[in-house]
């Protein structure tokens, strides 16, 4: 179970211990990314130096996915500007903190779409925040690591490349564990204020490369593991 050592995370910034412990936690305590951590540094492609532009960007993002998937409250928040922040995805319509919180969470979030409902092996406007959080962190038990490949410009608008990958070690949707890593890359823009809030996010990626990974493995209309897998605490712990 995550505890409040969690704040000493090697890769992502935590308030102090006195304010992790007052801080309203999604699932009850800080996430532990011992898990996630280790498949990050066993899988990224650079290493980047202490202090450089690179680890910088790359702790600011990993911190700021920390909040939006684990702080219940927003005005939590150290990463963004609560009252300022928007959210797009593929150039579509902005959202706000409030509006993502409406659509079930971050998962939604990152997985809007336009395709008619039918096609929608994922549908996020049939999804929740619990249930979209045990959708993934059941399939992907080992969590879903994040790494910056590259960093086209510097604060106060950040562009990135990006890479997020993991191992499909358990069901997604019925479809059957295939073991194989599924992974997508993408480009990402951060707009920071004054105080280095983050007050504007907007990412390009496919969402196909992500779904295409999870629809390889044989169909079944057994969700039962699914729902039995997500009791585990350690599932908690994302990328």
């Amino acid at each position: 179970m995550a505890s409040i050592g969690a704040e000493k995370d090697k890769y992502r910034s935590y308030p102090t211990e006195e304010e992790v412990k007052n801080t309203h936690w999604r699932f009850g305590a800080p996430p532990n990314y011992d898990v996630v951590n280790k498949l990050f540094e066993e899988g990224r492609t650079n290493i980047w130096p202490p202090g450089s532009l690179e680890e910088k960007v790359q702790n600011l993002v990993k911190t700021w996915e920390m909040e939006m998937f684990h702080k219940a409250n927003p005005d939590e928040y150290k990463t963004c500007d609560p009252e300022k922040f928007t959210f797009s995805t593929n150039g579509k319509k902005a959202i706000t903190l409030e509006e993502i919180g409406k659509i079930g969470g971050s998962y939604n979030a990152f997985l809007q779409t336009s395709l008619p409902e039918n096609l929608r092996f994922y549908n996020p406007a049939k999804e929740t925040v619990e249930s979209s959080h045990r959708a993934f962190t059941t399939t992907f038990p080992r969590g879903f690591a994040l790494e910056i490949l590259r960093v086209y410009s510097g604060p106060p608008v950040i562009v990135y490349k990006f890479r997020h990958w993991g191992y499909m070690e358990g069901p997604f949707k019925g479809h059957s564990p295939t073991g194989e890593r599924v992974e997508f890359y993408g480009i990402a823009i951060f707009e920071l204020d004054e105080h280095s809030r983050i007050v504007k996010v907007e990412f390009f990626y496919d969402r196909g490369e992500l779904l295409g990974g999870l629809m390889k493995g044989i169909t079944s209309s057994d969700d039962s593991k699914t729902e039995i897998s997500s009791s585990c605490p350690f599932l908690k712990n994302t990328g």
